[in-house]
């Protein structure tokens, strides 16, 4: 992307607003913000007057605008776009729909002409709002403009004006310095604005609405260059659900994607993705206030119990550490306060303190030095107006005066959003003090941060390894020659015998019993749901009467040893996400797969360390590791089989559509780990 064109788009010094009432909303919009440069109006038939002078077309202005805003109708877009490129404008809005998004042969091709007569100008859209700049006092926004100019703030990207709009309605004190939309990404693409502002040090951070991703590699290098220059982000991307998904095709067209997919990718490139645009602005006022949190450990501190019960319910499906309180910082609390409050983590500080102001004082200066992450202060405080908040003010002001010095960073919050007025969450900002807004979203903003800064310490990268041709249809191997392919990597499998039906019973005395005889017909994926499967065979009487029932279905039989020491049955499986290419899944196998739907989803580079971690992040985790007495699996051997798996899927990136072992039969710590049912299908 030319970006000397873009920052022209971006900071423009003269502004073209082509069209009718939505052009006359941009330029209401101009007004409000105090756009100071020189604005020119385009219409095809409005008359001119002393107060307003209209040109009737691009050619006819004084200069080449560096913006352009165009609310015209849709087949007349390539030619104002191709007039625009002409005068050597800087680029365009293009507010017009009915392009991609329509999905229709007509749509399709006014996208191409539009892409060819705007040569190489940037252009938001089609189907967007256009863009607020407060940091440098610009509107090209058909619609109200709610905010003031800011030297520092988040930047907002949405694929959707509505949602965009929400974002600026927020009475939350989110710092906004500048919200973006890009609707169709037909030229501009969330990844080209994260890549421009990256170098823009009025950025704090960024806050995104996706409904899919233009470029993944190109997001994935964006992100990874927004983390380098410290500016974290935070996101919310639509498509969780098959509604949603078809919602998303029809808004802009984009394709939404697997969604464990972009989840591990999240994951691994330190990004946090919300589940709601309250969290993710109190998300975005985390990171604003300081980046990333440095780890999950928390205090809550307030004056009542039940708050304190509240919030220990409300975290209790997130990964914040409400670690206790160092034995010295709890001996000083305990002096500070009396015998009578019990110093714990949530902490109920009773309200003995509450009009003793240096005590208060001293009891936050501790709390705040005792070697947490964060220290939140539970407070909701009376309307400002309605009643006497004084006194909330005053403790909000004694742990204000506390932090200076302090390690942790301090957090005021409130239960309910509307209880913390916008002068205490100004009064916050300005004393270094994060005041989020809602006990569920507040929590889950802080959750999110410590995810992203444990991500930004460990270091993790994303790679993604795509095939470099669309794959074709896939044919299925048969068990025993994907088995053979996976062995050759260092997958484990069993000991087995592949051999016509008539020789199964010699075959499972060579072996040794107890065996497991299958189908070996490549069309049976589904073995066991088809009587394909007979375990725990142990004679050659029961052999031979098995391979007469199973010639049925298969005149070839694979005849294996059987694992009869099995901890725990694990999924190990790579699949080829269209946008982010191979992912490793890991999960409960067997017949617990479906029923209880445990996995994690993971994006190159794979590595043990990853793996492991990933492994302990699942329910069935607690087998693994020895649940109830029985002895714990063997977790390095089967960290080690889904590594030899992944080195498979990588000698066949170009080929590989879908390989899923399972079960891998997890055994006693160090006695390793068995595949013993392999699916492989090639291109």
């Amino acid at each position: 992307m030319n970006a000397p064109l873009l920052q022209r788009l971006l900071a423009p010094r003269t502004l073209a607003l082509i069209g009718g009432a939505w052009a006359d909303a941009a330029h209401a919009a101009s007004r409000v913000i105090g756009y100071t440069g020189e604005v020119w109006r385009i219409h095809p038939s409005r008359p001119s007057c002393a107060a307003q002078r209209y040109f009737r077309s691009v050619d006819e202005l004084p200069a080449a605008p560096d913006a352009a805003f165009i609310a015209a109708p849709n087949r007349q877009v390539p030619e104002i776009a191709a007039a625009l490129a002409r005068r050597g404008a800087g680029g365009f809005v293009c507010f017009a729909a009915g392009f991609s998004e329509t999905a229709t042969a007509e749509g399709v091709r006014l996208t191409a002409e539009l892409l060819e007569s705007a040569a190489e100008l940037p252009f938001f859209g089609p189907n967007c709002y256009g863009f607020v700049n407060f940091f440098d006092g610009v509107a090209l926004w058909p619609d109200q403009v709610v905010g003031r100019r800011r030297e520092r703030g988040v930047a907002l990207i949405c694929q959707s004006g509505t949602l965009a709009l929400n974002l600026l309605y927020n009475d939350r004190s989110l710092p906004i310095g500048c919200v973006l939309t890009v609707g169709n990404q037909t030229r501009l693409a969330a990844e080209d604005l994260l890549e421009l502002l990256c170098a823009d040090e009025r950025v704090t951070a960024f806050g995104l609405y996706l409904e899919g991703i233009k470029d993944a590699a190109r997001f994935a290098h964006a992100a990874a260059r927004a983390r380098t220059a410290g500016k974290p982000i935070a996101l919310v991307k639509a498509g969780r659900t098959e509604a949603a998904s078809r919602t998303v095709r029809t808004h802009t067209g984009a394709l939404a994607g697997t969604d464990a997919a972009f989840d591990a990718f999240c994951a691994q490139a330190g990004i946090a993705r919300c589940e709601s645009l309250a969290t993710l602005c109190e998300t975005l006022k985390v990171f604003h206030a300081g980046g990333p949190l440095p780890g999950r450990r928390v205090l809550a501190m307030g004056a009542s119990g039940g708050d304190m019960a509240m919030t220990a319910d409300a975290a209790r499906h997130l990964g914040l550490d409400f670690a206790p309180i160092p034995a010295a910082a709890a001996a000083s609390l305990g002096e500070i306060l009396s015998e009578r409050v019990h110093v714990s983590n949530p902490f109920d500080f009773h309200t003995h303190v509450w009009f003793d102001y240096p005590r208060q004082r001293a009891m936050f200066s501790v709390a705040l030095r005792a070697g947490f992450d964060a220290v939140a202060f539970l407070l909701d405080c009376p309307p400002e107006n309605l009643a006497d908040d004084s006194a909330y003010v005053r403790a909000i002001e004694e742990f204000a005066a506390a932090l200076p010095g302090a390690a942790s960073r301090a957090v005021l919050l409130s239960s309910l959003p509307e209880s913390m007025s916008a002068a205490t969450r100004e009064l916050c900002l300005a004393a270094g003090i994060v005041p989020l807004q809602g006990q569920r979203e507040g929590l889950e903003a802080l959750d999110l941060a410590a995810a992203v800064g444990e991500a930004w310490k460990r270091g993790s990268s994303v790679e993604l390894r795509r095939p470099q041709a669309a794959q074709a249809a896939a044919r299925a191997l048969g068990e025993h020659e994907a088995k053979q392919a996976l062995a050759a990597f260092g997958v484990p499998v069993p000991r087995s015998q592949l051999v016509p039906a008539r020789e199964a019973a010699s075959a499972a005395a060579a072996l040794g019993f107890p065996v497991v005889i299958k189908a070996a017909d490549a069309a049976l994926e589904h073995k066991s749901d088809r009587g394909g499967v007979v375990l725990n065979v142990r004679s050659t009487a029961d052999a031979a009467a098995a391979a007469q029932r199973l010639s049925a279905l298969s005149a070839t039989l694979l005849v294996e040893e059987m694992v009869t020491d099995g901890i725990a049955e694990i999924l190990v499986g790579v699949t080829t996400d269209p946008q982010f290419g191979q992912l490793l899944v890991l999960g409960a196998g067997g017949v617990l797969t479906e029923l209880l739907r445990d996995s994690v989803t993971l994006l190159p580079p794979f590595t043990a360390g990853s793996i492991a971690s990933a492994l302990g992040k699942l329910r069935v985790a607690r087998l693994l590791r020895g649940y109830r007495g029985r002895a714990p699996a063997d977790i390095a051997a089967l960290t080690q089989a889904a590594l030899a798996c992944t080195r498979y899927a990588a000698a066949n990136v170009e080929r590989l559509a879908e390989l899923d072992l399972n079960p891998v039969i997890v055994r006693p710590a160090g006695l390793g780990a068995v595949a013993v049912d392999a699916l492989i299908r090639l291109v």
